[in-house]
């Protein structure tokens, strides 16, 4: 079968997206795309389909309906072994919770995607330890989960999602838990990592102060899209006053 063209050339894209919890509908005929390099919000209220949208265009779901693209590859009729293999190599996960392994220190467990790909302990150390740097938790590195503070733990994971600076990073809620001083922490950490390493971006929250941050926002209600692409980004990237 002759692969589509994406449009615009987006390098992960959604067309006539369907999907459906125990017979009920999440998502509703969403066709979206993500240039390489862009940040997207996807906004909305809750329960109007942003984490679903995220699953499937990750591939931990696979669409009811439809089709999810990543640079020529279909998401959605690959088997499951190579959807975990895509995006244990390609795609970051920020989650609301952090879900840290609990007998692995911080730095392990920032570290894990590369010890689990083979990367030298001492070389995957580093890199670890420079995103926890990054986050300023760098001091709680050898600490595990338990004696990490809520906040301490979502920058953990935060350093895990880009420690093997991924082609795609999705961030489902990433700041919903955190309060605003530790919430714009994470914002600006990930969106300069997303500029300087060319990450592709996809955010979704039901925070507009959240999503202002983006370059470009689209709005779910009930599974459907409710929006007129446009703009979004510079009056939100002026306000996280990102340094990269």
């Amino acid at each position: 079968m002759e692969t589509p063209t994406p449009p615009d050339g987006d390098v992960l894209w959604a067309r006539s997206l369907h999907h459906s919890h125990r017979g009920s509908p999440a998502l509703t005929g969403i066709d979206a795309g993500v240039r390489e390099g862009e940040i997207l919000a996807v906004g909305g209220p809750r329960g109007a389909g942003k984490t679903t949208l995220l699953r499937c265009l990750s591939g931990q779901s696979v669409p009811t309906g439809g089709e999810v693209w990543f640079n020529g590859t279909p998401l959605h009729t690959l088997p499951a072994p190579q959807r975990e293999r895509l995006r244990r190599e390609r795609f970051g996960w920020i989650g609301p919770e952090p879900s840290l392994v609990p007998e692995l220190t911080a730095w392990e467990n920032a570290a894990l995607p590369l010890l689990l790909r083979g990367v030298p302990h001492r070389r995957a150390k580093a890199a670890a330890l420079e995103w926890l740097e990054r986050l300023d938790i760098a001091a709680a590195a050898r600490l595990r989960p338990h004696a990490l503070t809520q906040a301490q733990r979502q920058r953990t994971a935060t350093a895990r999602a880009l420690v093997a600076e991924p082609a795609v990073l999705f961030a489902d809620e990433p700041t919903a838990a955190l309060h605003r001083a530790d919430a714009a922490q994470v914002l600006r950490t990930v969106l300069a990592a997303a500029r300087s390493h060319r990450i592709t971006v996809l955010l979704a929250s039901h925070d507009p102060q959240v999503t202002a941050v983006a370059d470009r926002v689209i709005t779910l209600l009930d599974g459907r899209r409710a929006d007129t692409p446009s703009a979004a980004g510079t009056e939100g990237l002026a306000a996280c006053s990102l340094s990269v």
